[in-house]
């Protein structure tokens, strides 16, 4: 799958996109999980400030 995301990418616009990886921790458990979503470069500040 991830090969997949990396060649529809790479062809036309792709580099106007960044994979984002944030750390969030859980409030119930105190145990910390991963989001990771590919978002365009001008919202990458929104998308690490939301939680």
């Amino acid at each position: 799958m991830a090969k997949k995301v990396v060649a529809t990418l790479k062809s036309g616009k792709g580099k106007d996109f960044t994979k984002v990886i944030k750390l969030i921790k859980s409030p119930k458990t105190g145990a910390y999980a991963f989001r990771e979503e590919i978002v365009h470069n001008d919202h990458i500040a929104d998308f690490l400030k939301s939680k």
